[in-house]
């Protein structure tokens, strides 16, 4: 069994959360054009716990979800997000390439879906947890991002993770009080600490998840002992991204705490939701 140990201290990781958490990955990507209003709104409907997704700002300054630093995989147009003004952002069709059956049909094509600003979306779901990835590490989002999460009222509501250590490090600087994951690097020293001097693993201060993949480079980091060392330390361990039943069956009875995936329709009910 899971080593038992209580829910991180941190408003985000409320009584209303009961492990496994359904995160959808950018709203569901696999249901419906990822990062998008149309997304978060469904996945909402369906009533996953954590929406997940990326943050990047434009060359005025404002903060929009997207994952990639171009616009060019997800909508008509093409350029660098952080080069484009808000109004070009919003003239592009972010439900343009999304197809569902390997682009025989776009279902989405036309119907008004916009790539959306942080504020767009805080308005729209106001009950909804999100787990914001900052993508953009330069010029920085902190300042900017933090003052959003505190005029909407979403302090408890909103976890930040990135890949950057850089990123994050300035988050927490600015937002202390912002409950995070781990970046990547981070992650990486906590499972080798795990494995060689496992006394000596700790969480990063302000860090509340491990975010991990259930392998890199051929080497399983989702095994019972990463686990327990977390667990014995507080912190919440989620997968990433993983789409398939049989796989998420396993997470669960291992024990992880969330399970990020692009089609939490299929999740949903394996959680006894």
């Amino acid at each position: 069994m899971p080593f038992a140990r209580s829910a991180p201290a941190h408003p985000f990781f409320g009584p209303r959360l009961t492990p496994p958490l359904a995160i959808a990955h950018r709203g569901g990507a696999g249901l419906w054009p990822e990062n998008t209003l149309c997304a978060f709104q469904r996945a909402m409907a369906m009533k996953v716990d954590v929406l997940e997704t990326d943050i990047h700002s434009t060359a005025d300054g404002a903060l929009v979800l997207i994952h990639d630093p171009t616009v060019d995989r997800t909508t008509n147009g093409s350029g660098m997000v952080n080069q484009l003004s808000l109004k070009q952002l919003k003239s592009l069709d972010a439900g343009y390439r999304w197809s569902g059956d390997g682009g025989r049909s776009f279902p989405f094509r036309g119907q008004g879906i916009t790539v959306p600003t942080l504020e767009e979306v805080f308005s729209a779901c106001p009950e909804a947890r999100f787990n914001i990835d900052i993508k953009q590490v330069r010029p920085s989002l902190a300042k900017r991002f933090c003052q959003a999460i505190r005029d909407f009222g979403m302090d408890a509501r909103v976890m930040v993770a990135s890949f950057s250590s850089r990123a994050l490090r300035e988050f927490r600087r600015t937002c202390p009080y912002i409950a995070t994951s781990a970046s990547e690097g981070e992650a990486r020293l906590f499972y080798l600490l795990t494995l060689l001097w496992p006394w000596a693993a700790s969480a990063p201060t302000g860090c509340y998840a491990l975010q991990v993949p259930l392998s890199r480079n051929g080497v399983r980091l989702m095994a019972r002992r990463f686990l327990t060392s977390a667990h014995r330390r507080n912190l919440h361990v989620h997968a990433w991204t993983v789409n398939e039943a049989p796989e998420m069956e396993e997470l669960i009875r291992l024990g992880v705490d969330g399970i990020v995936t692009d089609y939490p329709d299929r999740l949903l009910p394996l959680g006894g939701r």
